[in-house]
C-alpha cells in the first residue's frame, strides 16, 4: 500500500452493502469485503453465518486521504445503513451483521467517537445509534465470491432490492463524493 493511502474498516449489515457503497467514492481505491472483531482464526463464510464466531461482516477500505476524509467516509456510513439497530440491518440478523467502526489508530477512534456523538445529536436517526467503536483486531478477507459482489451479481434478487435503493439513495445524497 502506497504511504500516501490510509484504511478504514467499518461493519454494517452485508458487506457486498456496504462494498457497493464505498466503491462509488471519489478517492477510494479498493474496498475488501472481510471478517474482524471475533474469535475464531480463519473464518469462513459458513463460520460466520452460524453467528458464533463473533466476527462480523465488514469491508476494508483503501482512500487517498487527499481527497477523501476519514471523517467524510464516517458522514456516508451513518448515512447508509442504519446506525441504531442491534445486531442487524434489514432482514439480516445477528451479530455478524452488527453496525462497527473498528479503528486503525488512535485519530481514527477519536474522530468516530466524535462523528458518532455528532450524528447522535443531529437527529438523523429517531433512535439512539448502537455502533460499536472498538481497535481492528485481526482481519481476514472474505472469500473471492464476495469480492466485487453488486458489480458481478447486479441481476442477483438481493441486489437489485436490498443494494439498488441504498446506491440511489448514495446518488441522491453524496453525488458530489462520486467518482465518475
Amino acid at each position: 500500500m502506497s504511504e500516501n493511502l490510509k484504511q478504514a474498516t467499518f461493519g454494517a449489515g452485508c458487506f457486498w452493502c456496504v462494498e457497493a457503497v464505498f466503491q462509488r467514492l471519489k478517492g477510494v481505491t479498493a474496498v475488501e469485503s472481510g471478517y474482524t472483531g471475533g474469535k475464531t482464526d480463519n473464518p469462513t463464510y459458513e463460520d460466520i453465518c452460524r453467528g458464533d464466531t463473533g466476527h462480523a461482516e465488514v469491508v476494508r477500505i483503501t482512500y487517498d486521504p487527499n481527497i477523501i476524509s476519514y471523517e467524510t467516509l464516517l458522514t456516508v456510513l451513518w448515512h447508509t445503513h442504519n446506525p441504531t439497530t442491534l445486531n442487524q440491518q434489514g432482514a439480516d440478523k445477528g451479530t455478524q451483521y452488527r453496525s462497527a467502526i473498528f479503528y486503525h489508530d488512535d485519530s481514527q477512534k477519536e474522530s468516530a467517537e466524535a462523528s458518532l456523538a455528532e450524528t447522535d445529536a443531529s437527529g438523523l436517526w429517531e433512535d439512539p445509534i448502537v455502533t460499536e467503536i472498538t481497535p481492528l483486531g485481526t482481519y481476514y478477507p472474505a472469500e473471492g465470491y464476495h469480492q466485487n459482489y453488486y458489480n458481478n451479481n447486479s441481476f442477483q434478487g438481493y441486489c437489485s432490492f436490498v443494494i439498488a435503493p441504498k446506491l440511489a439513495k448514495l446518488e441522491k445524497e453524496f453525488s458530489h463524493l462520486l467518482a465518475k
